[in-house]
């Protein structure tokens, strides 16, 4: 196993240069992924917070409803 792995380390040493090409969509998936990221971030901390702030609220979530407010 280890001659293997150092077969596999010893090839991917040597190996020469790429030259790969990224086109301009690619810094657009990019962007759209950090975006949604942060947009999901948002939605999951705003969830928590409301969590949070039931927990140390006087009203619960149901009484509000047979109280009238």
């Amino acid at each position: 196993m280890n001659v293997i792995l150092a077969a596999i380390a010893v090839y991917a040493l040597s190996m020469g240069d790429a030259f790969a090409y990224l086109d301009p969509g690619t810094g657009s998936i990019i962007v759209q992924g950090i975006i949604g990221a942060i947009a999901g971030g948002l939605v999951i901390g705003k969830m928590y917070w409301y969590k949070l702030k039931n927990l140390f609220s006087r009203t619960k979530v149901g009484d509000t409803a047979k109280s009238g407010r």
